[in-house]
This record gives C-alpha cells, structure tokens and sequence, in this order.
C-alpha cells in the first residue's frame, strides 16, 4: 500500500550559481557516499547531479508529510546508482521500499518519490 507521495522542482540556473560558489552547500546537503559521486563530476552534471539530489530529499520529506527540518534532515536520505544506473533511495527515517524518480532538461529539474508501507 501506498504510503505517501512527494514531488519537487529545482531551477537548473539557481543551482549553477550555488556550484559555482563552491562545495558548502553540497557538503551540507549531500551523504558522504553522494558527495565522493559529486566530486567527479563536472559542469552542468555536478549543477543536475546536486539539484536532483535536493530536489529528491524535499521529494521524500514530502512524501513523510514532514518537509525537511526536525524529522527528516538532508543526511536521512541517500540517493546512490544500482549497477542499470538507476537511481536507488534508501533512509534512515523510513524502513519500506522507496520509489525515487528524476528528470531533468535545461531549465528545470523535477523528482517524483513514492513510498510504499512496509509489510
């Protein structure tokens, strides 16, 4: 059964300019396992990989019901590769399964997270 659903959308120009000043932002926002991905990276892969990234953990504290702060901080949820390059969702804050989705074009970038109960 369906436990939540949580969507969000990032400005790809919004976060170029947060990458181009730098890793603080990335470092707060991104799990170590995210950011050791982020930093091969480079140009507009780093601004989607970043954005998505954010966009995936408002997308999933959306889904809670709770947004991002107390319950559910930025290294509560992970968004790694399986070996297909499909993106996996794992947290530490919810125990059943996890259906992540993103996209991505020049302007935007939109996340779509499904939670399913645990059985």
């Amino acid at each position: 059964m369906i436990k939540g659903v949580g969507i969000d959308s990032v400005e790809v120009e919004r976060v170029k300019k947060i990458v181009e000043r730098g890793d603080s932002f990335a470092k707060k926002v991104l799990t170590p396992n995210e950011f050791a991905q982020y930093q091969k990276m480079k140009g507009k892969r780093k601004v989607e990989y970043l954005g998505g990234r954010f966009s995936l953990k408002e997308s999933f504290s959306k889904a809670m019901g709770t947004g991002l702060g107390k319950y559910v901080g930025f290294q509560d949820v992970e968004t790694l590769w399986d070996e297909s390059g499909h993106p996996v969702m794992t947290s530490t804050k919810y125990a059943g399964r996890i259906f992540p989705s993103i996209t991505h074009d020049n302007h935007e970038i939109i996340t779509f997270v499904v939670l399913e109960d645990p059985e």
